[in-house]
C-alpha cells in the first residue's frame, strides 16, 4: 500500500473554529451557558491527560443562546492550534477501524473489500501497512460494501472480530478469526445501493451493536420486525441481547434513516449519527425501544410519538458518519460538511455551549473518527468513494494532537 512519506511527516496546523450552523432541540432539557464553551476546549481531546473542568449546573427550562452563525471565531475563545499528522496514504475508502490488544488496527476497505493493519510497526516512512485479508463473500457497489469492524473485547484469549458486509442478497454480520472464512451471526438486513448503515462496535455492557439504514425503503424504519432503519444490540452469536425491549428481537431502537456512527459517553449513554435526507442530519441520544421518527420526522418534530435529535444541522454542514466521544467530547466525522464537528456534553447528556468545527474543507471528505490507545485521534478521509475530489494522496488515515502535546505521544 503506499504511503506518502513527504505528507507523512508535516504535521500540519490547524484551528478549531467556532461555527453554530445548526439548531439546538427545544424540547430537550437546557444545558448551561454557552459562554464558557470555548475554554473548555483547551482540554479536548485528553484521555488520560488533562481533563475538563466541569460544567456549569444543568438549568432546565432555560436553553442556551447561541451565537448567529459566522465565519470567524465567536464566544469569546481562542483559537485552539491542532497537529495534524498523516499515518497512512494511498488507502481505498477506509471505512472502519478497531484495534487489536498491541495497538495495531484494523481498517476495511469497503470497495477493495480488502482488511487491512495498519500499525503498530513503523518505519521513517510512517506506522506500517499490510493487507490482512480479503473477504470474498463482500458484493459491494454504491454505499455497501466491506463497512463496519469491531475487536472482540475478549481477543487475547477468543481471536475473534466482526465484521459488517454487503453480500448480492443482503447485508451481514459476522465474526472471523482474521485469515479465515467469515461465520455469518446476523444475515438479512436490508441491501439497497444507498442507506446501508454500517457501523459496529461494542458497548460498555459487553455487548455488539450494529446500526442499518433503511436500504431507500422508508418504510422499514417504522416496521418493528426488520432490521432496516435500526440500532442492533446483539450477543457475541447473533442472538438478542439481554434486557433488549422488544422480546426475541435484536432492534435496540427504531424509525432511523441512516446510522453510521455510534459512541458512549463515560455515564455510558449511547450517541449516533443519522443523515438526514434533503434538510437536518441529527445527533440522537439514544433509549432502548424509543422511535426516532423517520420517515414521519426529519430533524425536530412535533410528535410525542418520537424521540427529538439532541442536535441537528443542515445536511450541507454536516452528513456525519463516523463518531466518538472522548472525555466530554462527541466528535462527528462529516461527509459532504468536510469537517469534524465538536459538541461537548454534560454530565446529564445535553449539549454544552456550541459545536466547534474542526478541519473544515482541510481534507475533504471525513469517513471515520476513533480514539487511539495513545489518546491520540485518528480520521479517515472518504474522497475516493465517488462523491469526493481526492488528492493524490487520499484516501487518508490522519492522526490529531494538541499542538501542546496533550493527547497521545508527541
Amino acid at each position: 500500500m503506499p504511503l506518502d512519506a513527504d505528507v507523512r511527516q508535516r504535521a500540519s496546523l490547524v484551528r478549531v473554529n467556532a461555527r453554530p450552523p445548526y439548531r439546538r432541540s427545544s424540547r430537550r432539557p437546557a444545558a448551561a451557558t454557552a459562554a464558557t464553551a470555548a475554554a473548555s476546549l483547551t482540554a479536548l481531546l485528553l484521555a488520560g491527560g488533562c481533563a475538563f473542568g466541569e460544567p456549569e449546573p444543568d438549568q432546565a427550562g432555560a436553553p442556551p443562546t447561541f451565537p448567529a452563525p459566522t465565519e470567524t471565531p465567536t464566544g469569546g475563545g481562542v483559537d485552539q492550534q491542532v497537529a495534524v499528522t498523516v499515518l497512512a496514504s494511498g488507502l481505498a475508502v477506509p471505512w472502519g477501524v478497531a484495534f487489536l490488544p498491541d495497538g495495531a488496527a484494523l481498517v476495511t476497505e469497503r470497495d477493495s473489500a480488502k482488511i487491512l493493519q495498519v500499525g503498530p510497526g513503523s518505519s521513517p516512512d510512517g506506522l506500517d501497512v499490510s493487507e490482512v485479508q480479503t473477504i470474498d463473500q463482500v458484493d459491494g457497489g454504491g454505499e455497501g460494501g466491506l463497512l463496519g469492524i469491531a475487536v472482540s473485547p475478549e481477543y487475547a484469549t477468543d481471536e475473534t472480530v466482526f465484521i459488517y458486509y454487503s453480500t448480492a442478497e443482503d447485508n451481514r454480520i459476522a465474526r472471523l478469526t482474521l485469515g479465515d472464512e467469515p461465520e455469518p451471526i446476523v444475515t438479512g438486513i436490508p441491501l439497497s445501493g444507498i442507506h446501508n448503515g454500517g457501523r459496529l462496535a461494542f458497548g460498555p455492557d459487553g455487548f455488539l451493536y450494529a446500526t442499518t439504514g433503511d436500504a431507500s425503503d422508508t418504510g422499514l424504519s417504522q416496521d418493528q420486525e426488520s432490521l432496516g432503519g435500526k440500532i442492533l444490540r446483539m450477543t457475541p452469536d447473533g442472538e438478542p441481547a439481554p434486557g433488549n425491549p422488544f422480546p426475541d428481537s435484536l432492534v435496540w431502537s427504531l424509525g432511523h434513516r441512516n446510522v453510521q456512527g455510534i459512541a458512549w459517553d463515560a455515564q455510558d449513554r449511547l450517541y449516533a449519527t443519522e443523515f438526514g435526507q434533503n434538510l437536518w442530519d441529527e445527533i440522537n441520544l439514544i433509549e432502548p425501544g424509543e422511535n426516532y421518527g423517520w420517515p414521519q420526522v426529519e430533524g425536530e418534530g412535533d410528535d410525542g410519538r418520537f424521540v427529538d435529535p439532541l442536535v441537528v444541522w443542515p445536511t450541507e454542514e454536516s452528513s456525519c458518519s463516523g463518531a466518538a466521544v472522548v472525555d466530554r467530547i462527541l466528535a462527528a466525522a462529516c461527509l459532504r460538511g468536510e469537517r469534524l464537528w465538536l459538541v461537548e456534553l454534560t454530565e446529564s447528556g445535553t449539549v454544552f455551549g456550541q459545536p466547534r468545527a474542526l478541519l473544515t474543507g482541510e481534507y475533504g471528505r471525513l469517513r471515520t473518527v476513533v480514539q487511539a490507545p495513545d489518546g491520540s485521534v485518528w480520521v479517515t478521509t472518504s474522497n475516493q468513494d465517488g462523491r469526493g475530489e481526492p488528492a493524490p494522496e487520499d484516501d487518508r488515515i490522519l492522526r490529531l494532537v494538541f499542538a501542546d502535546g496533550g493527547a497521545g505521544r508527541s
